[in-house]
Order: C-alpha cells, then structure tokens, then sequence
C-alpha cells in the first residue's frame, strides 16, 4: 500500500522565501566593500579575490551566527570595522600604479581578503541576525540563508567592480554608501552606545558625517593627484 504525500511545508517555504529576500536587501552593502576591497587587483586575480572573500565571509559568518546576540554587545567591535570601511572607501579615489610583480599580486589579494573579512563580519550581524530569526533554530535553513550570499554577493561585487572601472562617478556612489555604513556602525557600537547614549539624531548625524568625509576626502584625493601629474 503506498503511502500518501505529504502535505506541502509552507511554513518551511515562507521562511526559505522570507531569507532569499532578506539576502537580496542586505546583501549590497557587503557587495559594494568588496568591490572597492578588490577594485585595485588585476583583472584576472579579481575573480579569485572575489571568490575567496565571499566564501571565506560566509563561512565565518555561519560561525559567528551562533553568537550574533554577543556581537552586538562587544566593545569596539563595529568602530574597527567601520575604521576598515573608511580606509577601504578611501582606497576607492587613490589612483595606485598598476601592480605588476607576483609579490605585489599576492600582497594585494591578501590585503583584501583581510579587509573583506573584517569588514564583512562586522557589517553583517543585522544580517544574520535576520537571518537565524526567520531560521528559529532550523540549521539547514541558517546554512541556506548564509550560503545564498555567495552567488549574490560575487555577482553584484564583480559587476560594481566593472562599473567603477568604467564609470569613475560610481566610486563616488560607493565611496558615499561606504561612508554612512561606517558612520552608522560606529554609532551603534556597544562603547559608543554606553558613552554617548546617541539618539536617532546623532546616529543620523554620524551617517552624513560619514558619507560628506568620505566624499569630501575623494574629492582632495583627486585633486591632489591631478596637481602630482
């Protein structure tokens, strides 16, 4: 006698759904670090950079899902990683010279991998937060929902990375996303919350500080190059 079918799990699809578009949403701000973190490298390293980072990021992050609570209460945690934002998007209007050695290839893919880890882990606990919230404790579904950023974040961090190849203006886009995530991580750290006590004002306040210096730090970067030349 054979058995009947079970019945369709839509609890189970709601919530793989639910994480597919948490992932879209809170995926491009990771993809936009680490398309400034490998901007620098060669075309044919920039693929394996991008790679690494993401799968290496994830992987990490699948680790730290069991203590994405503590994250958000660890000291200088989000200002270090918001000091690495800020340096990565600085990095995007510095006109380095053209790595040509294997030594300085290899020096710049790991470069950017740290930075892509620092940054990445500290930019994500929102989204694993999310993530193991819609999951509640099904480990396959936190696995799927973290796994899912790799092809998304390749993706759009390879594109982004072309376009600010070929459209210089984006950088600016970036540059000014990159700054008002670091300005917001750095006013929601555990320290700056215990000091300051900072109200929805003053974390409004260290975005656009965020996003007009970093803007502002392009802008003098490029005309201190054009003057060198």
């Amino acid at each position: 006698m054979s058995s009947l079918p079970q019945p369709l799990n839509w609890t189970f699809l709601f919530r793989l759904l639910s994480i597919v578009v948490v992932d879209l949403t809170l995926s491009g701000d990771n993809a936009v670090v680490i398309a400034a973190a490998v901007k620098s490298l060669p075309r044919a390293m920039r693929r394996k950079a991008l790679m690494a980072g993401a799968a290496c990021a994830v992987a990490t992050l699948v680790l730290a899902a069991f203590f994405a609570t503590r994250l958000l209460h660890v000291r200088f945690l989000q200002l270090i990683g918001g000091a690495a934002i800020l340096w990565i998007a600085a990095g995007l209007f510095r006109e380095e010279p053209p790595l040509e050695s294997t030594a300085l290839h290899t020096a710049g893919f790991w470069k950017a991998m740290w930075f892509i880890l620092v940054a990445d882990v500290t930019m994500s606990t929102d989204n694993i937060l999310a993530v193991a919230a819609i999951a509640k404790g099904d480990f396959a579904l936190l696995l799927f929902g973290l796994g899912l950023s790799i092809p998304l974040v390749v993706f759009a961090s390879g594109m982004l990375a072309n376009l600010m190849d070929r459209y210089p203006a984006i950088i600016y886009v970036g540059g000014a996303l990159l700054g008002r995530v670091a300005g917001e991580m750095m006013a929601t750290d555990a320290f700056t919350v215990q000091v300051l006590a900072p109200g929805p004002m003053l974390n409004y306040a260290a975005q656009a500080a965020g996003t007009l210096g970093v803007v502002a730090a392009g802008i003098w970067l490029k005309k201190r190059t054009a003057a060198n030349r």
